[in-house]
């Protein structure tokens, strides 16, 4: 075959397709539940939105957008983050003007050029929240209370919840020189990127990947230690906050957004499932963006998770099975005098919210049962010229093998009081 997808790219078939919609349609009613309202952007943007939004020295915005030039000129970025997109659209619309907190959701595909890897693709797709226009804990515990929940609403349960503070524009300055102080006589043993990252961006050291990094960080001060009397309280209040709603919770001065618009609250949720990479999403408050990108000082707070990895642990999970959908009837035509008759009943069941199937190939009436197997439905409906006749078809349970004849205006309510689902 002369095409084929892009590497890092990925086909979703339909023997897959359904473990998404189970995914998508949680998180949907998960976020009405919480009051977050559905935000989409463009999948592409101004390039600079996201070398200001995500920082000129990050690996994202060096090496791994997807950037081109349209036929006026402008450099434009296939979007590799959502949050940068999100508070530009915050600003644009003055959305702070129609409400004083917005609590917003999305799904959305992103595009990274990194390597491709378990759970990593070029093209990958995220879910998130944001709530803009409020400085609390009680904001950040919203954020981490609604993840926490949706995991469990999956029927994850190999996840722990990682928190910290990275501090603010008061306290970080002081700490970031006390590890500096820390790494100099280091620096030469660490890793190449630690050794970039030293001047201008050092917090990344501290939760690098690299074995030899870690063991010679392990010692390292950390941000919690080192918090000013408004980031302490904020990270307490935080703690007593999910103390409160039952959400268990770990302290890892470890966990760090090293962007210095990113203040006090960062958090992790990671799982085992996942091998040495176990981040299954992270968040935090990013008080500073909005003036970074333009616009005034607006506190805010989110997470963003990937879907792929999502998916990986939930195929672990013993307690998160999804159920591939069947159609819950099969209507099979013993004659064709019966086929476009049948199909009426067919149409009669679908707008009565019954899923069902028919066979489209003209087959024997012994295939079309073989079908009606091979797709696991719940009922068929069998009829012929004797059937159409009479008005009335014949019902068969698949699973118990028994048969009635049902006058069809009877069908719908025997079929909704049989799949309650239907209703």
């Amino acid at each position: 075959m002369k095409f084929k997808s892009i590497t890092g790219t990925k086909d979703l078939l339909p023997g897959e397709s359904y473990r998404w919609h189970y995914v998508e349609e949680k998180f949907h009613k998960l976020a009405r539940r919480y009051n977050f309202r559905e935000i989409r952007t463009p999948v592409f943007e101004h390039t600079e939105l996201f070398a200001r939004g995500i920082g000129e020295l990050t690996d994202i915005v060096g090496k791994e957008m997807y950037t081109f030039e349209d036929r006026s000129g402008n450099s434009l970025t296939l979007k590799p983050e959502m949050t940068a997109a999100v508070v530009r659209a915050y600003l644009q619309h003055n959305l702070g003007q129609q409400q004083p907190v917005s609590k917003l959701y999305y799904l959305a595909p992103m595009f990274r050029q990194e390597r491709p890897q378990k759970g990593r693709l070029r093209q990958f797709h995220q879910f998130g929240l944001e709530i803009i226009g409020t400085p609390g804990a009680l904001a950040d515990a919203e954020i981490i209370v609604m993840t926490a929940d949706y995991y469990a609403e999956l029927g994850i349960t190999n996840v722990k919840l990682k928190i910290n503070s990275v501090g603010c524009e008061k306290c970080r300055p002081g700490y970031k020189e006390k590890l500096k102080e820390f790494l100099r006589p280091k620096l030469s043993d660490l890793s190449e990127d630690s050794r970039r990252r030293f001047e201008t961006n050092p917090l990344r050291i501290i939760d690098s990947k690299d074995e030899r990094d870690r063991e010679l960080t392990e010692k390292a001060p950390l941000q919690k230690d080192h918090l000013c009397n408004e980031c302490n309280e904020h990270f307490t209040h935080l703690q007593d906050i999910l103390r409160e709603a039952d959400v268990e919770y770990a302290v890892d001065g470890k966990i760090v957004r090293g962007l210095d618009y990113y203040t006090k609250t960062a958090f992790e949720f990671i799982s085992s499932a996942l091998g040495s990479q176990d981040a299954l999403s992270g968040g935090g408050r990013y008080d500073l963006l909005a003036r970074e990108l333009g616009g005034k000082n607006v506190p805010a707070v989110g997470v963003a998770g990937g879907i792929e990895r999502l998916l990986l642990v939930l195929e672990e999970s013993e307690n998160a099975a999804v159920e591939e959908p069947h159609p819950a009837v099969y209507l099979a035509a013993a004659d064709d005098t019966a086929r476009i008759w049948l199909y009426g009943i067919t149409q009669q069941l679908r707008r009565n919210n019954i899923p069902c199937e028919t066979d489209l190939m003209l087959r024997s009436l012994k295939a079309q049962m073989r079908e009606a197997s091979r797709q696991n439905a719940a009922y068929t409906v069998i009829a012929g010229a004797e059937e159409r006749n009479k008005n009335e078809v014949v019902l068969k349970d698949m699973k118990a093998g028994d048969q009635q004849n049902v006058p069809v205006d009877e069908l719908v309510h025997i079929l909704q009081k049989q799949l309650p689902e239907s209703k």
